[in-house]
């Protein structure tokens, strides 16, 4: 029984309590449970009660003598006790924390994932860097964050689309279209302009692809410079984010949205909505109305829309796509757009709270031997996602960049993060796999099954194998939260905690026959627990897109 299994015994319970007329409450879809704080409590702990009590109108403990009634004949509890003001404690049946390990061994790579998908459909924006250069360090993280959260979301039972926004319009792409014209023509290229190494690179792949370029009249030239350079920046950045394991449902441009009219479409609903207004030759979108701190141009006086408006026109677009929640991932540098897409969610009559998640993430920097690792040769100003993945590898860069959240700032030990030792985390669980792997493979040689449906699970009540079987069922919560609250870290540091869980049920409960001595029905049980584990830590470690390796 794990603790989605129970949680659901108590929602049952609490029906029937209801029917039966010993309860006049709203039956809740579901109910927290959670591990006690003190072991000798039980298996399990839910404050159900507590929760319940003031719409039953009874005292907490009364509503937990209610459902307690209910609860001790269901089937896998022991015993249920009540506790302090009205916390019900669980203990499970003898085999039934035993199961778990069936039940996860039967699931395989089901197993952590959502009984039934939800009716909601996610999109998930995360990178969108502009396509003016190498896909930076602190992008890298994002894309790491961002892919680990879509795979969580679809494992937590979301219909999720992924996507990319390219600003492929405006000012910054007429610079690095003139920046590549100018590094193609010899020309020093202007402050303001694009920089650095790959600037070269680009200029000399457009000469390459077109010897006239230089013959061309200035405006035309440029126009050539800046397309054939974008798209040969994009083709870079797609090969690096597929290459680091992250792959777009999506590649959305905001010259498409120009060219389609949606900006123009996207004012004229807003207008509809009460929302705009001109003045001093410009329109505006009266933002102040919902947050903030002052209202936001949609045209410029000159004519021109404003970067704002093909925001909104985008948020439309999706919307328009059939997307329920739309998700962002932004940098520390994009902090005040919060309240502008908040302000655009609810001047389209949508409701920020529950059609919009603006996530904020901190700066990523990288160090060795405690000293700052120097800037890129070939970016000129800035780290890239290449040189972290040349220094660590993919799965050191992408487990790195998840197991801390987007709230803290992150500094990257590179002699920490390539080290195969525990102190390391990626290879701490990924070591913690590759020990199973190895274990499972001496029992194959054995000829012993690892995964024997008549395995005994009663007798797996060793202190450690209570542990690693709580540990295992806690793995379908993780995801749960991990998607709610928008934190892949979660993942993690669970797949962390399972490991150290792990090692020491490793070194109390020998699993193997050793010499002479034969296999007993302990045997086959604890091999099922171990085979267990191993789904977790795979399908783990899947979720944050790493490897699971089988040799280390």
């Amino acid at each position: 029984m794990t603790p989605a299994d129970l949680a659901d015994a108590i929602v049952t319970a609490i029906g029937r309590a209801v029917a039966d007329g010993d309860l006049d409450v709203t039956v809740p879809t579901t109910v927290t449970v959670e591990r006690p704080k003190t072991p000798g409590h039980g298996d399990y702990a839910s404050p159900v009660a507590l929760q319940l009590a003031k719409a039953a109108r009874r005292r907490p403990r009364e509503v937990a003598e209610v459902l307690a009634g209910w609860l001790v004949t269901a089937n896998g509890i022991a015993s249920v006790d009540i506790a302090g003001p009205g916390f019900l404690n669980f203990t499970l049946a003898g085999d039934a924390l035993g199961e778990i390990a069936r039940t996860v061994v039967r699931a395989g790579e089901g197993y952590g994932q959502a009984s039934k998908p939800r009716d909601v459909r996610v999109n998930l924006e995360f990178v969108s860097a502009n396509p003016t250069g190498p896909v930076t360090l602190a992008s890298a993280r994002w894309a790491a964050v961002g892919d680990a959260l879509g795979r969580i979301l679809t494992a937590a039972g979301y219909s999720v689309g992924t996507e990319y926004y390219v600003n492929d319009a405006g000012v910054q792409i007429e610079r690095f279209g003139a920046s590549v014209l100018a590094a193609a023509a010899g020309r020093e290229i202007l402050a303001e302009g694009y920089h650095g190494a790959y600037v070269a690179e680009i200029a000399a792949a457009v000469l390459a692809a077109r010897p006239e370029l230089l013959d061309l009249p200035e405006n035309e030239a440029r126009a050539v410079a800046s397309a054939e350079g974008l798209a040969l920046m994009l083709t870079e950045i797609r090969s690096t984010l597929e290459g680091f394991g992250v792959h777009f449902d999506r590649w959305a441009s905001e010259q498409a949205l120009h060219t389609a009219g949606a900006l123009t479409k996207a004012i004229d609903d807003l207008r509809a909505q009460g929302h705009v207004y001109d003045a001093d030759g410009a329109v505006w979108l009266r933002t102040t109305d919902f947050g903030d701190d002052k209202d936001r141009p949609l045209v410029k006086s000159d004519g021109q829309p404003t970067y704002f408006c093909a925001d909104a026109a985008y948020y439309r677009d999706k919307r328009g796509r059939g997307f329920d929640q739309l998700v962002y991932l932004l940098g520390a540098d994009h902090h005040g757009y919060v309240a502008r897409l908040k302000a655009i969610s609810a001047c389209f009559g949508d409701d920020p709270a529950s059609n919009l998640d603006v996530i904020i993430g901190q700066l990523v920097t990288l160090s060795r031997g405690g000293a700052p690792v120097k800037m890129s040769k070939r970016a000129g100003t800035f780290l890239t996602l290449h040189d972290l993945v040349d220094a660590v590898g993919v799965d050191a860069a992408r487990y790195s960049l998840v197991r801390s959240s987007l709230d803290s700032s992150l500094d990257l030990d590179l002699d920490l993060v390539t080290r195969q030792t525990s102190d390391n985390p990626v290879f701490y669980v990924q070591y913690a796999h590759a020990r199973i792997s190895s274990l499972l493979r001496n029992a194959e040689a054995l000829g012993l099954p690892s995964a024997s449906e008549t395995a005994d699970v009663a007798l797996l009540t060793h202190p450690r194998e209570v542990d690693l079987l709580r540990g295992l069922g806690e793995f379908p919560r993780v995801i749960e939260a991990a998607a709610t609250l928008r934190g892949p870290h979660r993942v993690a540091r669970y797949l962390e905690e399972l490991a150290g869980v792990y090692h020491r049920f490793y070194d109390a409960c020998r699993v193997l026959p050793q010499g002479d001595e034969e296999a007993g029905p302990l045997t086959g049980a604890r091999l099922l627990l171990v085979a267990a584990t191993r789904v977790v830590f795979s399908n783990g470690l899947g979720l944050l897109g790493v490897s699971a390796p089988e040799r280390m």
